[in-house]
């Protein structure tokens, strides 16, 4: 009877996860399958031949490596930075810490939307803030849309920008918790700034530090399809085109739901790798407080 009344207390819980993401994991993988441009009435089986076009199509290692790319920048500027932001304001900035916390997490309350239009504003190359600061010292700001490398770069800051404040608070919170006379302790010790935070700070706050570190990837990865939809559309010659775009491209530029089924498979394989990996090479060394 106990256990017949936990099933129960658990069903609708399986029930929400079976319908909006179970049973879509599943269509999505059959789909991949097929080739149907969503409007013919009858889907056509050709097995793994949307598999095979995706990895033999040349574009293919310029998206994936975009897709890395995309990470590693996210990962610095979205994990990295926010623990050295918390560091700093908890054991060095002595005054004014509430008025950095909050001009810090406010970019987290505005629409991306409006802020990619204000980073393409900034950076307009021939009119923006940054073309004029550049012409008064005798230099020029590069069309960063068209040029590649170039271009990942500045559609990584913008979306570091919009989630660098949620991800700041929450490290904040973990590297607040740190006991201040472990570090009042090392200070009387003379031992220095950078080996208190590496040695000391690091491995103490590791617990929120993985919750963050998992949560860049996955968010970075959801909010960077804004602003390559609104400035690049992928461009130039897939320069900006990452998995999540490669999706949406596929679906609904050239309506090929099977490519872009077998996208969308590709990126939930190319994320169990990376939980692989943290839980392997990352999990066990996490320190948890009691």
């Amino acid at each position: 009877m106990r256990e017949l009344r936990a099933y129960l207390l658990l069903a609708p819980a399986a029930a929400i996860f079976t319908v909006f993401m179970f049973y879509p994991l599943a269509y999505t993988v059959y789909l991949s399958f097929f080739d149907w441009n969503m409007t013919r009435p009858v889907k056509k089986f050709v097995g793994l031949a949307n598999y095979i076009s995706i990895f033999t199509d040349q574009s293919f290692g310029k998206i994936m490596g975009n897709t890395l790319l995309y990470i590693v920048l996210l990962l610095v500027m979205n994990f990295v930075a926010p623990y050295i932001f918390s560091f700093v304001l908890s054991f060095v900035v002595k005054k004014g810490k509430s008025f950095f916390k909050s001009a810090i997490f406010l970019p987290s309350v505005i629409s991306l939307v409006v802020g990619t239009m204000i980073f393409v504003w900034l950076l307009n190359p021939l009119s923006g803030p940054a073309a004029s600061l550049a012409k008064a010292l005798g230099l020029s700001v590069p069309i960063w849309s068209n040029t590649q490398g170039l271009v990942i770069v500045v559609i990584s800051v913008i979306t570091s920008w919009k989630i660098f404040g949620y991800n700041f608070i929450v490290v904040l919170a973990g590297v607040s918790s740190v006991p201040l006379e472990v570090v009042e302790a090392a200070r009387v010790d003379k031992i220095p700034t950078w080996r208190i935070f590496w040695n000391i700070v690091v491995p103490m706050s590791s617990s929120t530090g993985i919750y963050v570190l998992i949560l860049s990837i996955v968010t970075g990865m959801q909010q960077v399809f804004t602003p390559i939809n609104m400035v690049t559309r992928g461009g130039p010659d897939n320069a900006s085109t990452n998995l999540v775009y490669a999706v949406y491209d596929q679906a609904f530029g050239f309506f090929k739901t099977g490519t872009a089924s077998a996208y969308a498979i590709l990126i939930m394989i190319l994320f169990a790798f990376l939980l692989f990996l943290e839980f392997k090479y990352v999990e066990k060394g996490v320190y948890y407080e009691n």
